[in-house]
């Protein structure tokens, strides 16, 4: 009896599941997840990534068996996976989600196009998120985004599961390729598995879902800048979004409908769902960029900025900015808190970017790689846009620097975060915690910890560095060709909400820069 192919990728749930859903109309399914060796292979993925993929996978394959089914474990490339599949039990149909991921996954995809193609199988792919396949016009994209997040959510109906032939059975029970998500195991190179990270599945995610509508979000706006805050005022759902273990239209709803019931003297609440929703529609704001021109990946948006760090780049100063010894105590804590929890908060995601890309000088991509091992949220379309536009490689938006001490000074003024993160710092007196290598040496001796040895000098000296790395920047943005070029970036990859919604401010004589909206 032939069947429909469900393959899951970064869509890991069976509620609002377009693909699961469109299989199920067709006739019987038979749902795989694929681990891919080449996929593992790749310069942006770690251990955390696998292990959070095979705990979602771990209560994908519940949900399914409660329905009277299962998730199958197939180890190999796909289209080897695929070939034997069909070989064994042809199916007439594959239907997965649309995946806006990184090269290896573009090239993947084309492939799995031309198998289809010259095996006759239809591919069925749904979009995931807000994001337009194929878009000419980026006018038309935020009518599509809503339309999208409007639609009614999928419910499954009873659900028909394909169920081998004897003979197909027993070849799948003895195949070595064929596995569950309890016996999957993970690439022996892979690294990092932050011992405080979150953990996957759906049931996780929607108690984060729920802690966060009805408790956490009144700490949304306001809270997020700060590293002390942002654990509990953020969402904390970035990862349950990036490998769907729920869908963002789910979330849409949710957070409509929570807006909805909360009274209107809970203005606290009600301006952090506010500013959340304007979040979830920058999420997929940001991954069109990436859906629309694949390149940004590994190449400047503008191309203009070719070759502006590229040749120069300092490893001392990057090694020294992974291993958390910059000097910078807001930049050495940031990088430990990532490094043992996996997450960071946006703002301080964007300062250590922005003293890689500045003070540091070095050149996004090699960047980009390292905290996308780093990030267990890790997407890829958000991950390089926002890459680009902190390092000025956009050739649009502001230039936006952080000055890590000014950034202490403003999200940390009493230390707490710092000394929490750095075992070294609770030592160092209040005056000089956020320039310790500016202590007298009598203080040192005091309290016997020295600079240059327990405490690390900046690598740099940050103001000179900064200035310099802005003023070739800029060098570099004022030449005409550079200025010629900002046009087709702008078609391209431009935000038209802000646009409009400044030319109403201007209008109306009001504020021409709403802080939940983005440009770019």
């Amino acid at each position: 009896m032939s069947y429909q192919l469900v393959w899951f990728k970064r869509d890991l749930r069976c509620e609002d599941h377009d693909a699961l859903v469109e299989a199920i109309k067709r006739g019987p399914i038979r749902c795989i997840y694929v681990i891919e060796p080449r996929l593992w292979l790749q310069p942006d993925v770690s251990l955390q990534h696998f292990e959070f993929i095979q705990e979602s996978l771990q209560d994908l394959d519940a949900q399914l068996r409660l329905r009277g089914g299962s998730l199958e474990i197939h180890e190999g490339e796909l289209i080897e996976v695929l070939t034997k599949i069909w070989q064994a039990n042809p199916f007439k149909g594959i239907h997965s989600h649309e995946e806006t991921g990184n090269g290896f996954t573009y090239v993947r995809d084309r492939e799995l196009g031309h198998w289809c193609r010259s095996h006759a199988i239809q591919w069925g792919e749904y979009p995931q998120f807000g994001v337009t396949r194929g878009l000419k016009n980026r006018n038309v994209w935020q009518a599509n985004w809503q339309r999208h997040m409007e639609a009614p959510l999928h419910e499954l109906s009873q659900i028909h599961f394909w169920k081998a032939p004897l003979a197909s059975t027993l070849i799948l029970n003895s195949s070595a390729s064929h596995l569950t998500p309890s016996t999957m195991q993970a690439p022996q190179h892979l690294r990092h598995n932050p011992p405080r990270r979150q953990h996957g599945g759906r049931s996780v995610a929607l108690k984060t879902l729920n802690s966060f509508l009805k408790q956490r979000s009144m700490q949304y706006r306001g809270g997020i800048s700060s590293p002390l805050s942002a654990p509990d005022a953020c969402s904390r759902l970035s990862v349950y979004l990036s490998y769907g273990c729920l869908s963002i239209r789910e979330v849409v709803q949710a957070t409509n409908e929570e807006l909805l019931q909360t009274p209107p003297q809970a203005s606290r609440k009600i301006s952090g769902l506010s500013a959340f929703m304007s979040r979830l529609y920058w999420h997929c704001h940001f991954i069109q960029k990436l859906e629309s021109e694949p390149e940004i990946e590994w190449q400047n948006m503008h191309r203009g900025y070719d070759g502006l760090r590229e040749n120069e780049f300092n490893q001392d100063y990057f090694n020294a900015l992974k291993d958390a010894k910059t000097g910078w105590p807001m930049v050495d804590a940031c990088v430990t808190m990532l490094r043992e929890t996996g997450w960071l908060n946006f703002r301080m995601r964007a300062m250590l970017v922005s003293v890689a890309a500045y003070p540091l000088w070095l050149h996004w991509r090699p960047v980009g790689e390292w905290l996308a091992t780093q990030f267990l949220d890790y997407e890829p379309g958000i991950h390089w846009s926002q890459l680009q536009m902190q390092s000025g490689t956009t050739g649009i938006n502001v230039t936006r620097v952080y000055n890590p001490i000014k950034q202490a000074q403003d999200q940390d003024p009493k230390g707490i975060f710092v000394k929490k993160w750095l075992p070294y710092m609770r030592q160092i007196p209040d005056t000089w915690i956020f320039e310790p290598w500016m202590m007298p040496q009598e203080v040192q001796k005091s309290i016997e910890l020295y600079t240059g040895k327990e405490i690390p000098e900046p690598v740099v000296e940050i103001a000179i560095a900064t200035k310099q790395s802005k003023d070739r920047l800029y060098a570099r943005r004022n030449l005409s060709e550079v200025r010629a070029g900002k046009k087709s970036v702008v078609d391209k990859h431009a935000s038209r909400a802000k646009r409009k919604e400044c030319d109403s401010s201007k209008a109306k004589g009001g504020n021409t820069s709403p802080q939940f909206t983005f440009e770019f």
